[in-house]
């Protein structure tokens, strides 16, 4: 199983970015609408050049007693873990286990083409997992 059938099943390779100049309102505003966990920050659309989430949030403005001249920029992570489409899905979990992170963009030749969430690699190994039982309680029956 390889990370393009995640992609492929997610049923859309939509990315929703932001700015790196957009304030802290405008980011909070996107994420809730969109109803997402993190958004790829970019200048065009489509090169990434960093991604900021709820966690870049919480831990960025702890303490910061006033967050009108935040942007996304002070607040997003650079050091961005990718993958590629032809990369395993375990290797995938695997980038998220080790590092500890919940969003993970997809790159193909410098080419941002999607972004898988922990919760897209649960659904899609959930329905792996139900798959294989339905092939064994068709074995067992006899079918």
């Amino acid at each position: 199983m390889r990370v393009q059938d995640v992609l492929t099943s997610k049923g859309s390779t939509e990315v929703f970015t932001i700015s790196p100049g957009a304030t802290v309102r405008e980011l909070l505003d996107v994420l809730a609408e969109l109803n997402v966990g993190a958004l790829v920050v970019s200048d065009d659309g489509t090169s990434m050049l960093g991604i900021v989430s709820e966690r870049d949030i919480v831990r960025k403005l702890r303490g910061v007693q006033d967050a009108s001249s935040v942007t996304v920029a002070d607040l997003m992570t650079t050091d961005v873990q990718v993958c590629s489409p032809d990369d395993s899905f375990k290797a995938l979990m695997a980038v998220m286990t080790e590092h500890r992170v919940r969003h993970v963009p997809v790159i193909d030749d410098g080419h941002l083409l999607g972004v898988l969430s922990i919760g897209d690699a649960v659904k899609h190994r959930m329905d792996q997992l139900e798959f294989e039982r339905d092939q064994l309680n068709s074995y067992v029956a006899g079918g």
